[in-house]
């Protein structure tokens, strides 16, 4: 079963809903980092419809996980529950799937001596076993490489600053093509109201010796590693360990905001993202 040792969830903005979330039930345990067309309107939640998926799934993992024997079935049933409630209360002028919320996902399950990890996007799960040996599994340092590189490309092309590239024409145009062509082709598998795409997920199964340490993260935490690369993974789990997150996010927001305020260093889309932490033991 696992232990909570230590969980952050931090917005990366005061103007913005927090619109990731993480939990745990028994041997599951997951982190949910949902994302909304920029300047998109919002009718489930205050803020952010995005907010309102991470929120509605991080409640139904936590009541659903405990009897799921399969975690494909269990991701599907949730976001066949999360379609229904959101077309349910849509207007008409958001049945345009392009403004629908849509996220990365990393969802673990200990048995045993085995761990079963299944990934949408660019959350991340890091294993560290009682021998020191630390693993990243999870596609997202490959996404995060390619998305700092298209980050850089579309800045120079806007010719603005990184606060204000969300709604540079350049940018919108690059995210309405990718969004289109996700509906059109299928494109990266992603969590949201498409429950078919379950059968997309990514799924790695490795050791997971007792005594052993996971922590999951959003791509905001795991900046850390594969973008401001301050620390390496196994250095990221010790840190964990020894002084807990808050240092850890801490230090992700002084680079963010002192060190590289304008993106020139380290291209992004945003001056610091959500960042979302949860480690846990397994015993």
């Amino acid at each position: 079963m696992f232990t909570v040792l230590d969980q952050i969830s931090w917005p990366g903005s005061r103007d913005r809903p927090n619109e990731d979330a993480c939990g745990t039930a028994g041997d599951w345990a997951w982190v949910i980092d949902t994302s909304i067309f920029p300047g998109t309107g919002s009718f489930m939640h205050p803020g952010s419809d995005a907010a309102w998926l991470a929120s509605f799934a991080n409640e139904r993992f936590a009541a659903l996980a405990p009897s799921a024997t399969d975690g494909p079935a269990l991701v599907r049933w949730i976001m066949q529950e999360a379609r229904h409630a959101f077309l349910a209360a849509a207007r008409e002028d958001r049945l345009d799937r392009r403004t629908w919320p849509v996220g990365a996902l990393t969802l673990v399950r200990g048995r045993n001596d085995r761990l079963e990890i299944w990934t949408f996007g660019d959350t991340t799960a890091y294993l560290r076993r009682p021998d020191g040996m630390v693993m990243t599994l999870g596609e997202a340092p490959d996404l995060r490489r390619a998305e700092s590189a298209k980050a850089a490309e579309l800045l120079q092309a806007a010719g603005c600053a990184l606060k204000d590239i969300l709604q540079a024409p350049v940018f919108r145009d690059w995210l309405t093509k990718l969004r289109e062509a996700q509906n059109r082709n299928g494109g990266v598998p992603l969590f949201g109201l498409e429950p078919g795409t379950a059968d997309r997920m990514r799924h790695e199964a490795v050791s997971l010796p007792y005594g052993s340490s996971v922590l999951l993260a959003s791509d905001g935490f795991a900046a850390l590693v594969d973008l401001y690369r301050v620390l390496d993974a196994q250095a990221l789990l010790e840190r964990a360990l020894a002084t807990g997150l808050q240092p850890l996010v801490a230090e992700a927001r002084r680079i963010e905001t002192e060190v590289d305020p304008d993106g020139l260093r380290y291209p992004r889309f945003k001056t610091s993202d959500d960042a979302t932490a949860l480690l846990l033991a397994w015993k």
